[in-house]
């Protein structure tokens, strides 16, 4: 059976692999510009992502080098035709994932 998210699918699994995310949120936002100029011709529904990753991989890393290391996992669907054409990426490390809901607990918002 063929899937109908092969891109997403493949995301996922990539980044679950790499990265043994604690959280792995994938958005798939392409219908939201199919009409935009440079998807003229694009018969792809998976141009688009937004992904919110928490991984113990991206502890003491800048955001810079945490985007280096998604973009070099999908470099295979970012390069490929009719593949990935914009990526938003959220990165975090599990302190980084805690620190809004420890303010929350502790009655701070903000």
């Amino acid at each position: 059976m063929t899937s109908s998210t092969p891109i997403e699918d493949k995301i996922r699994q990539k980044l679950t692999v790499s990265l043994s995310p604690i959280t792995l949120q994938i958005h798939n936002d392409s219908d939201k510009h199919a009409h935009h100029k440079a998807m003229e011709g694009v018969t792809s529904k998976e141009t688009h992502f937004r992904l919110f990753i928490t991984s113990a991989e991206f502890a003491g890393k800048p955001q810079l080098a945490r985007h280096r290391m998604v973009n070099a996992l999908l470099k295979e669907e970012l390069e490929r035709e009719g593949g990935i054409h914009a990526l938003q990426l959220r990165t975090l490390s599990p302190e980084e994932e805690e620190k809004p809901n420890k303010k929350v607990e502790e009655g701070v918002v903000g």
